[in-house]
């Protein structure tokens, strides 16, 4: 069975090995596909650079992880 991400890495041929290509093939797939923007939670965001993302609708530039957007956890309040 072929997976979604084959063709992707079908450029290599033969070289560098499956397993290489397999994980090269899973973090190219979660890197090109769209997430939701955490300022207007719109799902249109893109990956501009390595850590670097981009709201395409309220044009928001922010830093998440490498290869995907990891949503900022809640603000704890500090309680004196």
């Amino acid at each position: 069975m072929a997976l979604k991400h084959e063709k992707a890495i079908k450029r290599f041929g033969p070289r560098y090995g499956r397993t290489l290509k397999k994980k090269l093939g899973k973090i190219e797939a979660s890197q090109k596909a769209t997430y939701e923007c955490p300022y207007c939670a719109y799902k249109k965001v893109k990956h501009d650079s390595v850590g670097i993302w981009q709201c395409n609708k309220c044009g928001a530039r922010f830093t998440s992880k490498a290869y995907s957007v990891e949503k900022a956890p809640a603000l704890k309040t500090i309680q004196e």
